[in-house]
């Protein structure tokens, strides 16, 4: 990044981000994927995370108190590894503020943090097959194909399940 550029501050996020998430959440399907998310039912998501960071955690980069990117990370345990996974997902940054290394700052944040945990075995992600800019950021940043595709059974569309505190 320039020397010029504003300071980013990578911190976790709280429930005064859970709007700007979800709605960031909603352009991220848009874009990667022309999907239509419903806002209200992502908010839900989103708070849940927040309020429960044992299921997974975002982490906002701000620029003068505005957030122009995410990142979250779940958790999956492996008995083949004897560790966890990190998951990550809704990676996001505003149009406006991309290439200027925030999803690198990001993506280096939720790796140190893995690094100092000693269950965590590896960082994983997944990306759609037609979305070949991300997958060629990822590349340049380090990661690469583990060799799986995803399957999926769909049981319901949402959970409507209110979050408290959210």
């Amino acid at each position: 990044m320039p020397a010029s550029s504003p300071q980013v501050v990578i911190r976790a996020a709280h429930f005064d981000d859970v709007a700007t998430i979800a709605q960031m959440n909603c352009l991220l399907a848009w874009e990667s994927e022309q999907l239509k998310l419903d806002l209200e039912t992502v908010r839900l998501g989103v708070a849940t995370l927040v309020a429960e960071p044992p299921r997974g955690r975002y982490f906002v980069a701000v620029i003068h108190d505005q957030i122009v990117g995410q990142i979250l990370h779940t958790f999956e345990w492996s008995d083949w590894r004897n560790g966890e996974y990190w998951w990550i997902q809704s990676v996001y940054v505003r149009a406006e503020f991309r290439q200027q290394g925030i999803f690198r700052r990001l993506l280096e944040f939720v790796e140190a943090e893995a690094r100092r945990n000693p269950l965590v075995v590896a960082l994983r992600l997944y990306v759609a097959h037609e979305n070949e800019q991300a997958q060629e950021t990822y590349r340049r940043l380090g990661l690469q194909s583990a060799g799986y595709e995803v399957f999926e059974r769909t049981l319901r569309e949402s959970s409507t399940t209110e979050i408290p505190g959210a």
